[in-house]
């Protein structure tokens, strides 16, 4: 167990589900559960938003899960505007929702967050996305604002969760 707060991306939920469907791998799923009634598990509202456009299982998973989607600040707005300023190729623009500048905004707001507590919480972004070269994707991005990234898997062994 680690003092990590975890910001996830829809990709590692959609390939998760693709890989450990919720009706196979329960156990998988139970554990999520219990990282985000821990708060250590959250996502932006936009990647409920992508979940709505593309997967019926995983949006029946995911309704009612009281503190994993966070709403968007104004620091986020911000955020998410100096981030396309910067890589305005981040998004797609023939696609009604696009949570990337958003999973990485919530990050770096909640990073930056002055902490109250003398353990020291860090945030990591959790997508399937790679760091490729200079290929604007969320690694490179996190980089940039120097937020750890990782895969679902690597989540799961961070926080000791074997199955």
């Amino acid at each position: 167990m680690t003092n990590n707060v975890y910001i996830i991306d829809t990709c590692s939920l959609i390939d998760l589900n693709i890989h450990n469907p919720i009706d196979v791998y329960p156990s998988v799923w139970e554990r999520l559960d219990e990282l985000i009634k821990k708060g250590l598990l959250v996502a932006p509202k936009e990647v409920f938003n992508e979940i709505k456009q593309q997967d019926d299982n995983l949006l029946k998973w995911v309704r009612g899960k009281k503190g994993f989607f966070k709403e968007v600040t104004q620091e986020q707005i911000r955020i998410v505007t100096e981030i396309l300023q910067k890589y305005p190729s981040l998004i797609k623009v023939d696609r009604k929702y696009d949570a990337d500048p958003f999973v990485i905004a919530l990050a770096v707001e909640m990073a930056s967050n002055n902490q109250t507590t003398l353990i020291n919480i860090k945030r990591i972004v959790v997508t399937e996305e790679k760091l490729a070269g200079l290929k604007v994707k969320i690694p490179l991005i996190c980089k940039d604002y120097n937020i750890d990234c990782i895969n679902v898997i690597d989540m799961f062994r961070s926080e000791g969760i074997k199955f």
